[in-house]
C-alpha cells in the first residue's frame, strides 16, 4: 500500500551527523566502506557532507526516500553514488537540459559513464543511449518530464525494470510537483504513473526548498511507499544576507561588485529581475558603470541563451542579468554574489536562488533590493498569468499566500539566518554560541530604528481606524504623508485631522513600516476579491494605544556597515596569504586552459575550494595531490600533472 507522508520516517540530519551512516538493513551492497570507496575514487572526497549519506544507503537499499537538502548541499551526488555500489542503473527526471548537459559533462570528466535524452540529442543517438543502459554499460540517465511519461519510455522502463537494470526512479527539483511548491508544474504531477510500470523499483524525490507542507504533499503525490523523508539543515553560514531599500539598482549592484573586488574576493555575480525588459534595461546601465554584463531571458535566440550561459560557465563573463530561470542549470560554484532587483515572489525562490551563491562553501553575498511596490506588481501579475490559464482559486490563492509570506519575512527585521530556517520548519542557533549570526544586514547593524516609531506607528494605526479598515496600505501611506490624489480627495480623506503627520516620511518607508506593522501583528492584510485592504490584528488596539512598542526599522542602505565582520565556522576557509594568492592564481589559469581545451566550464575541472586548497597544502607528488578534497583517480590521471607543475615551479 502506498505509504503517505504519515507513514514517512521523518529525520532532520544536523550538521555533526558522522561522514558515513551505518546502513538500516543487512543489505550488503550498503557498506560503509564500499560506498566510501566508491565516493573517494571518482569524485575525490574523503567524506559526505550532512544526510548525504542516508540519502545514499537509502538508494543502494531500493527504499522511497525524500531528500531535502539546500541548494548547493550535494543533492545530485545522493543519486549518482548508488549505481556505482549496486550496478543497476538510475533515471533522473530532471527539468532542465542545461541542467542535463552540465551534469553530464561533469560526470564524465570524473570517468562516471552517464548519459542524457533530451530534445537537443539526435533519434540515432538516442537509441544508442538507450542500447547502452540496456547493456549496463550506463550509471545514469537523465531525461526531462515530458519525455518520462511517454508511453514508448515507459514500456522501455518496464522492460528495463524486468530484467532487473533499474535500481531506481530519481526526481530532481520534486518541489514542481506540489500547487504548494514555488514552481509548480502540471506535468509532474505524471511521474507517479511511472510507479505502475516499475512497481518494484525505488522512488526517490530531491528537492533544495520544501516546507513541511510541500513535504507531505510531495510524499502524496508520488505515492511513495513509507518513505524516508531526510531533511537538511537549511540554514547557509558562508552565505550573508542583506537587504537595502532600492533607490538605483545598477548602482547599488556595481557598488557590491566592486566591494568584492577590492577585498579580493570577486567572482560571478547573478542578478535577478522580475521580467525581460527589467533585465534588458539593468544590465545596459551596469555596462555603463564598467561591469561586464548581459542579460538572459526567455524571450532571446537560443543561440544567444546558450552564449550567455557558455561565458559565464566558463568565466568569461562576469555577471548575468536575467529572469528567475537562469542559475537552474549552471552549476559555477564560485558565484561570489547574487542580487535580487525586485523582491523574489515566495521564501522558497529566494532559498533557492540564493542558494546558487558560494556553492564551494565558501563566503559569499545576497543582496535584496527591495521597493514596498514589489509585492503588488507580483501580486497582479499572478492573477492575470492564471486567469489565463484558467487556473483555478486555491492555485492562485496559494501562489499569493507565497508572495505575501515573502514580505512577512522581508518586514520583520530580524536576523535573516532565523527567519529562513524557522520558514522551513527549523530552529536557529548562531554558531560557536554567538549571540548573531553576524552575517545578516540586521545583526551587522546595517539597519536603522525609527526614533519615533511609537509615534508613526500609532498614526498608521489610528489611520486604518479611521478608514473603516477598508482601505489598502498604499491609500493609508498616501494619508499619513499628505498626498494630493484623487481617491484620497473622493473619500473625503484630506480633511482627516491625521492627513499629512507623516509627510516627513517617503512612501517605500511608509509602506515598509506597515508590513512591518503586519509582521508584528497589529495589522492584518484581508483580501476580498482582487482588492487588499488592512484591518486590526490581534496586537492592534495595544500598539494605537501605546500599550505595546512596535520598533520600527529601515534598512540603513549602504551595506559597509563599519561593524562588519566575516564568521569564522568549517565551511569557511582562512584567507590566503600573499604567496598561496599568486599560486591560486596561476591554477586558474590552468584550469581556464584545460577547460577551454575541454570544452567544459572551469569549474567542472576543479573548484575553487579545491584550488585554495591545493595553493595552501601544496602537494609535491600525486598521492599528495590525491588527499585534497575534489581530486579523483580520473581527473588525477588526465591534467594531474599539468597541476602538479604549476605547484612545484619555481617561484
Amino acid at each position: 500500500m502506498a505509504g503517505g507522508p504519515g507513514n514517512s520516517r521523518v529525520r532532520s540530519v544536523p550538521v555533526t551527523e558522522p561522514d558515513i551512516a551505518q546502513p538500516t538493513s543487512e543489505h550488503a551492497d550498503a557498506s560503509p566502506d564500499a560506498i566510501s570507496e566508491a565516493v573517494s575514487r571518482v569524485w575525490g572526497f574523503d567524506a559526505l557532507r550532512p544526510m548525504q549519506s542516508s540519502a545514499i544507503a537509502a538508494g543502494v537499499e531500493a527504499r522511497d526516500c525524500l531528500t531535502v537538502l539546500p541548494t548547493g548541499g550535494g543533492k545530485s551526488l545522493c543519486y549518482q553514488v548508488p549505481p556505482l555500489v549496486t550496478g543497476r542503473a538510475t533515471v533522473v527526471i530532471s527539468p532542465l537540459i542545461a541542467l542535463m548537459r552540465d551534469q553530464v559533462r561533469g560526470l564524465e570528466l570524473n570517468g562516471y559513464a552517464a548519459a542524457a535524452i533530451h530534445s537537443g540529442v539526435e533519434l540515432d543517438d538516442a537509441r544508442d543511449i538507450l542500447r547502452r543502459l540496456t547493456l549496463g554499460e550506463l550509471h545514469l540517465l537523465l531525461v526531462a518530464p515530458e519525455r518520462a511519461v511517454n508511453p514508448g519510455f515507459k514500456s522501455f522502463l518496464a522492460s528495463l525494470a524486468d530484467a532487473g537494470r533499474l535500481g531506481a526512479i530519481a526526481i530532481d527539483e520534486a518541489h514542481c510537483i506540489s500547487q504548494w511548491g514555488h514552481d509548480f508544474r502540471p506535468e509532474y504531477r505524471r511521474i507517479a504513473e511511472l510507479r505502475e510500470v516499475a512497481p518494484g523499483v525505488a522512488m526517490q524525490a530531491f528537492t533544495a526548498t520544501a516546507t513541511p507542507r510541500v513535504r507531505d504533499d510531495i510524499c502524496r503525490q508520488l505515492g511513495l511507499r513509507d518513505p524516508e523523508v531526510l531533511v537538511g539543515t537549511f540554514d547557509r553560514p558562508n552565505l550573508t544576507y542583506r537587504v537595502q531599500a532600492r533607490r538605483d539598482a545598477a548602482e547599488q549592484t556595481a557598488d557590491a561588485i566592486r566591494r568584492h573586488e577590492r577585498t579580493g574576493d570577486s567572482g560571478g555575480t547573478i542578478v535577478y529581475c522580475l521580467s525581460r525588459k527589467d533585465t534588458e534595461e539593468l544590465a545596459e546601465n551596469l555596462r555603463s558603470q564598467g561591469v561586464d554584463a548581459e542579460a538572459y531571458h526567455a524571450g532571446l535566440s537560443e543561440k544567444t541563451r546558450r552564449d550567455v550561459e557558455h561565458r559565464f560557465s566558463n568565466e568569461s563573463l562576469d555577471a548575468v542579468v536575467a529572469t528567475v530561470a537562469f542559475g537552474m542549470g549552471i552549476d559555477r560554484s564560485n558565484v561570489r554574489l547574487v542580487v535580487h532587483a525586485t523582491m523574489p515572489k515566495s521564501v522558497e525562490a529566494y532559498q533557492q536562488e540564493t542558494g546558487r551563491a558560494g556553492r564551494d562553501g565558501e563566503p559569499a553575498e545576497c543582496l535584496l533590493l527591495y521597493n514596498p511596490t514589489d509585492a503588488t506588481r507580483w501580486e497582479r501579475l499572478i492573477r492575470m498569468g492564471n486567469a489565463e490559464m484558467g487556473a483555478d482559486a486555491d492555485a492562485t490563492q496559494a501562489q499569493l499566500g507565497l508572495v505575501r509570506e515573502m514580505r512577512r519575512v522581508i518586514a520583520g527585521m530580524g536576523c535573516r539566518h532565523r527567519v529562513l530556517s524557522e520558514h522551513f520548519g527549523q530552529p536557529y542557533c548562531p554558531p560557536d554560541g554567538a549571540l548573531t549570526c553576524g552575517a545578516c544586514d540586521v545583526c551587522l547593524g546595517e539597519t536603522e530604528p525609527v526614533r519615533d516609531a511609537q509615534r508613526v506607528s500609532q498614526i498608521i494605526m489610528s489611520a486604518v481606524a479611521r478608514t473603516d479598515q477598508r482601505y489598502g496600505a498604499v491609500h493609508i501611506a498616501d494619508l499619513v504623508r499628505g498626498a494630493d490624489t484623487e481617491r484620497l480627495r473622493s473619500a473625503g480623506h484630506t480633511g482627516l485631522p491625521l492627513y499629512g503627520l507623516l509627510r516627513e516620511h517617503r512612501k517605500p518607508a511608509l509602506l515598509s513600516y506597515i508590513d512591518q506593522l503586519v509582521s508584528a501583528e497589529a495589522l492584518e492584510r484581508f483580501v476580498d476579491g482582487h482588492f487588499e485592504t488592512l484591518r486590526f490584528g490581534p496586537e492592534g488596539v495595544g500598539v494605537m494605544k501605546g500599550e505595546r512598542v512596535i520598533q520600527l526599522a529601515r534598512p540603513a542602505g549602504t551595506g559597509t556597515a563599519k561593524s562588519e565582520r566575516r564568521r569564522k565556522s568549517a565551511a569557511l576557509a582562512e584567507p590566503l596569504s600573499l604567496e598561496d594568492k599568486r599560486i591560486f592564481e596561476a591554477l586558474r589559469a590552468l584550469r581556464k586552459e584545460i577547460a577551454m581545451d575541454r570544452n567544459v566550464p572551469p569549474y567542472v575541472v576543479f573548484s575553487d575550494a579545491t584550488l585554495r586548497e591545493l595553493a595552501r597544502s601544496r602537494p609535491a607528488t600525486p598521492g599528495a595531490m590525491l588527499e585534497i578534497k575534489g581530486v579523483g583517480n580520473a581527473k588525477l590521471e588526465a591534467f594531474g600533472d599539468a597541476f602538479l607543475g604549476v605547484l612545484n615551479a619555481p617561484a
